[in-house]
């Protein structure tokens, strides 16, 4: 990620979490965070059950979030605006009234601030919040069209929908995304449902003048046919790579074992131990980093209520 795409990361985050952005720029937020932001990204968990014990309002924290170090800088670095007459007349209004007034009213509060990049500790937090709260959703489909009449129903049916990601990895490594999405009412399987989602308009209200059919498969079994489903498709895969790895392995293992086992044989007794222990060590080292695999995983997924009996 370019710091173009932190930058809009960060502020679909913020936004997301209803956080109160108090001041921004194509290079940084300043920013009140929301109480659930504030459990998230600032680790104080003994104030937040103190909070949750005694029902008091929290005060949450302020961070700058620079998304942009250099040009954040250069802002930095710029003088300020000459101050115009509307300026300057009300600073002397308030000069008169008030007395002497710091112009930066924050500037006994001291802010933190985090530099985010990819691979910084803070955005792998939001990175960490963002599939916490989004690992598992509940939406509707919204009707391009309202009813005629209040006792017209359309019917919506269920679909459990899941992106899973396939990692095909030996010393070398390479990822799938699929996404798959199980009808709940008729057991039918759509692959790339991402895709038939994207251009829907979704919500999690229950809108008006619909009624959802009746499951025919718990979550359990949907599950289970994508999982049937992404093994059937995989088993068709090209896997020469595999064997490729494999070969490599069976060269690794032979040179560390004409490596090690000199060493074994004309090795002292008490030191023979030690010796084998590491080639063992060793072995089972390359074997984890040559050894081809194929794994699966569920990221996310959630229910979908969609327009039809599908």
């Amino acid at each position: 990620m370019n710091s173009k795409q932190v930058h809009k990361y960060v502020q679909r985050f913020l936004e997301a979490t209803q956080c109160s952005i108090l001041e921004k720029s194509p290079a940084h937020f300043t920013v009140k965070l929301s109480p659930a932001a504030d459990r998230e990204l600032t680790n104080r968990p003994f104030y937040w059950s103190f909070v949750d014990r005694t029902g008091s309002d929290p005060e949450t924290m302020t961070y700058l979030f620079v998304t942009d170090k250099e040009k954040y800088e250069e802002e930095l670095a710029a003088p300020p605006p000459t101050p115009g007459p509307v300026t300057n007349a009300v600073d002397a209004a308030l000069n008169r009234s008030f007395g002497f007034v710091n112009n930066n009213m924050a500037g006994g509060i001291r802010t933190p601030r985090e530099d985010l990049y990819f691979g910084s500790r803070k955005l792998e937090q939001l990175f960490g919040a963002a599939k916490n709260s989004g690992s598992y959703v509940n939406l509707f489909q919204e009707p391009e069209r309202r009813s005629s009449t209040p006792f017209q129903s359309t019917p919506y049916t269920a679909w459990l929908g899941v992106n899973m990601r396939v990692e095909f990895a030996c010393d070398r490594k390479r990822e799938e995304i699929h996404s798959y999405g199980v009808s709940l009412a008729t057991g039918l399987v759509i692959e790339n449902f991402y895709d038939r989602l994207k251009n829907m308009k979704l919500t999690p209200r229950l809108p008006s003048n619909i009624h959802l059919t009746r499951n025919g498969l718990s979550h359990a079994k949907a599950l289970g046919v994508i999982e049937t489903s992404l093994e059937r498709k995989l088993r068709n895969y090209d896997y020469t790579w595999a064997s490729d790895a494999a070969a490599r392995l069976e060269e690794e293992l032979d040179r560390i074992r004409h490596y090690y086992d000199p060493m074994i044989k004309h090795a002292e007794e008490d030191a023979k131990a030690a010796i084998e222990e590491q080639f063992n060590q060793r072995q089972t080292e390359i074997k984890w980093q040559y050894e081809p695999r194929v794994t699966a995983s569920a990221i996310n997924c959630g229910i979908f209520h969609l327009e039809g009996i599908e």
